[in-house]
């Protein structure tokens, strides 16, 4: 049984019976069967199915934004907004995937010779609950133009908006079976992992939970993309426009209610400017209204469950027990539901727990350095590698350290965020593989040489 549970007021929205081992062997053989026959469709006609999802998601954008809002607590102007970046990043693919996926010709002493990009098979993707469409959408789209079919098995605390994706997929005119989501806990994963009608895995989730699907994706031998966890590094350097910085720093902390990977959690500036950015963050926070996740003027709305705000105010206890400066928020909120303050934590040095482990929810470490070298330094040392954020005046320089900074995206003068345009994924223990842009279509396919003789 799974129980949806409304983190607003913490009542349970629904309850939902697990699907059987019968159900699940079916979604696998119908898939299987169905991927043998999407494969050999040409791209140029599969990718008309992205244009329906697209259609589909449009259309349905403020039931299923309400969805998510109601499940896992994003303010309804960011869940709006999440499902309209689902559709676009449907019609890029719609658009671009042809080009991706042509073959392409290699010079070599054979009468012909390419490199053919064909589908892996059926991929189980198991999606979280901060973006509980964008994370899938997000794989699906470059999936099925590939050619791939797929198996979703969604964070338990979000099955309506997992069942609404196969809703989605059905009105947009999927082939029967190529698609399913299934309802499973998370101990039958690795039977599902093992089967042979599963060629490949990707995950988007917690670093933990990372290393064990790939380790049981690794015992089968096969292809995963994983993205996990990040502590993105947001550094300041004393000639960055500081109000600019501050304006965007705000949002890049608090979007989501600071439940995403990609948000900056360690605000890394320079001393000298250290006392004024610090001024204009925190009277930035101050604007942040806190409440009901739908009214459309609220920034800050729940965490998504109960256990994370314990887990995120530990953190926070910690890190000031160890010396931190508490400048805004640090303890929950008295009212029903999940609320924890926007919080901001100054004078965080290397060995705090808010330095050290990811902040996963509304909370910012304000690190001081003497210069950029140390700011980069600083930047690096963590065992993540996702994104990271750099804020100068000087283009030369931030070209240049730029390549210093161990992250799979540095965005100069601006705020980390994902893109069908570029390739978004991470390095360390954040994960590998990418997704998006042309290397993200390419991580399940069969990249194939294609020798035609004889030799010339």
């Amino acid at each position: 049984m799974i129980v949806s549970v409304n983190p607003t007021n913490g009542q349970e929205l629904a309850r939902y019976d697990l699907h059987d081992d019968a159900h699940v062997d079916g979604a696998l053989t119908a898939a299987a069967e169905a991927q043998k026959k999407w494969r050999k469709v040409p791209v140029e006609k599969r990718v008309s199915l992205l244009t329906e999802m697209a259609k589909a998601l449009r259309a349905g954008k403020s039931k299923y934004a309400a969805m998510v809002t109601r499940e896992m607590g994003k303010p309804i102007a960011e869940s709006e907004a999440e499902i309209e970046k689902c559709a676009y990043n449907c019609d890029f693919y719609a658009e671009h995937a042809p080009k991706y996926l042509a073959d392409e010709v290699l010079p070599s002493n054979a009468t012909e010779s390419v490199v053919a990009f064909d589908p892996l098979g059926v991929v189980l993707a198991i999606m979280p609950w901060n973006y509980p469409f964008w994370q899938f959408f997000r794989f699906a789209a470059p999936a099925f133009a590939a050619g791939n079919g797929a198996i979703l098995k969604h964070a338990n605390n979000v099955p309506e908006c997992a069942l609404a994706i196969q809703d989605i997929m059905k009105e947009a005119g999927c082939p029967e079976g190529l698609f399913s989501t299934i309802l499973v806990d998370a101990s039958k994963v690795a039977s599902i992992i093992a089967d042979d009608r599963i060629a490949a895995v990707t995950l988007t989730g917690s670093t933990e939970v990372g290393a064990i699907v790939a380790s049981q994706a690794g015992k089968a031998l096969k292809k995963q993309v994983l993205e996990l966890g990040g502590s993105d590094p947001f550094i300041v350097l004393a000639d960055a426009d500081l109000e600019e910085a501050a304006k965007v720093a705000v949002k890049a902390r608090y979007i989501n209610v600071g439940q995403s990977c990609v948000n900056a959690k360690r605000f890394i500036v320079e001393e000298s400017v250290a006392d004024r950015f610090v001024e204009l963050f925190v009277e930035g926070v101050s604007k942040l209204k806190i409440g009901d996740p739908m009214e459309r003027d609220t920034n800050i709305g729940p965490m998504a469950r109960g256990n994370l705000m314990s887990g995120l105010h530990s953190q926070v206890e910690k890190t000031l027990a160890a010396g931190a400066t508490l400048k805004a928020g640090g303890r929950p909120i008295e009212r029903e539901g999940f609320y924890y303050p926007p919080t901001v934590l100054d004078n965080v040095k290397p060995d705090m727990v808010a330095f050290c482990e990811e902040t996963f929810g509304p909370v910012a470490a304000i690190i001081r350095v003497k210069d950029a070298d140390e700011a980069v330094k600083l930047a690096n040392q963590t065992e993540f590698g996702l994104g990271s954020a750099l804020w100068t005046k000087d283009m030369d320089r931030a070209r240049r350290l730029a390549r210093d900074i161990d992250a799979g995206a540095v965005f100069i003068n601006g705020m980390v965020a994902s893109d069908p345009r570029y390739p978004f994924g991470g390095i360390k223990r954040s994960g590998y593989g990418r997704e998006l842009g042309v290397y993200g279509i390419r991580e399940f396919v069969n990249i194939k040489t294609v020798w035609i003789g004889p030799a010339k």
